[in-house]
């Protein structure tokens, strides 16, 4: 949903589900005190079983804060219509079973050409995005104020935080109200069933299948194809597996119903360990010698 580059509309949807799951589940729930988790997970994405891109996520857990990182590009033989790659990165704490981002930051190659955004929070309030790159399409809606109360980035949004047993239908209860600075879309989420994976490394076990409703808001095209086919369908699918050593359950699969068939972003790896704490060690440190004057020339004006 964050997008990648794609000159025709499905290719566009695509690399857009692409960007959403480069957020899924990039931050923490409740981590055992004293005890860090670090992640990692590959997902491959395919269109009627042909490979059309892949994302790589690595995030660093703790009880109190959370940062991680992702990125994704599209590849493969349907490369030729699907281009575009990125990078995001999210950072903020956890207390009182709520995700708080404080800044996220998205470094974007898509049909809106190449920009980097970095979005603002205080106290888990949006605050402020910074769009470096060229203003996106008169043609959309746009974002007012009043559409960003209560939003989340979409690197933290798919973070599921649990209370109780991970596979309670019940978790599936949740809307993701999200703002990628750009954008602004609701994905609904609903109970449909229970299931199994085993993936090649990390997780096999039960898995909670929750239904996806996508409600798109604001700063999108009223003629695209995101819009007409896709919002209000109930046919896409959230499939969620636990983080070991975190109170959280996060995307490991995603089917998309497609003009020409499905899209499945599936993890071929899902993995988390949990790391002790490292106590601060005292040292001595000799005095720093004073600083030498140095000459510094002009920075050049930024190009926007």
């Amino acid at each position: 949903m964050a997008t990648m580059i794609l000159r025709c509309a499905l290719g566009r949807f695509i690399c857009k589900a692409i960007f959403a799951w480069l957020g899924v589940a990039v931050a923490a729930g409740a981590v055992r005190a004293e005890t860090a988790v670090k992640f990692t997970a590959h997902y491959i994405i395919t269109m009627t079983h042909v490979t059309v891109g892949e994302m790589n996520w690595t995030a660093n857990l703790s009880d109190t804060s959370y940062f991680s990182a992702a990125t994704g590009k599209a590849s493969g033989v349907l490369s030729v219509l699907v281009k575009g790659e990125g990078s995001l990165t999210t950072r903020g704490t956890f207390a009182n079973a709520r995700l708080t981002p404080v800044t996220a930051r998205f470094d974007v190659s898509d049909d809106d050409g190449v920009y980097e955004l970095e979005m603002t929070f205080e106290d888990g309030v949006y605050k402020r995005v910074v769009d470096r790159g060229a203003p996106p399409p008169e043609d959309r809606l746009p974002v007012s104020p009043s559409l960003l109360h209560d939003v989340i980035d979409p690197l933290s949004a798919f973070l599921i935080p649990i209370e109780g047993k991970a596979m309670a239908p019940a978790n599936c209860g949740k809307v993701l109200k999200i703002f990628d600075g750009r954008r602004r879309y609701d994905l609904a989420l609903s109970y449909k069933r229970m299931d199994t994976v085993k993936l090649a490394r990390g997780y096999s076990g039960q898995v909670l299948v929750c239904g996806v409703v996508l409600r798109p808001i604001a700063g999108y095209r009223p003629g695209s194809l995101l819009v007409r086919y896709l919002a209000g369908k109930d046919d896409l699918e959230l499939w969620l597996a636990p983080i070991p050593g975190a109170s959280v359950i996060a995307p490991v699969r995603a089917l998309m119903p497609t003009l020409v068939g499905t899209m499945d972003i599936s993890a071929d790896e899902f993995v988390a360990r949990a790391i002790e704490a490292a106590p601060a060690k005292a040292v001595d440190v000799a005095p720093p010698a004073p600083a030498k004057p140095v000459e510094v020339a002009p920075l050049a004006p930024l190009k926007h």
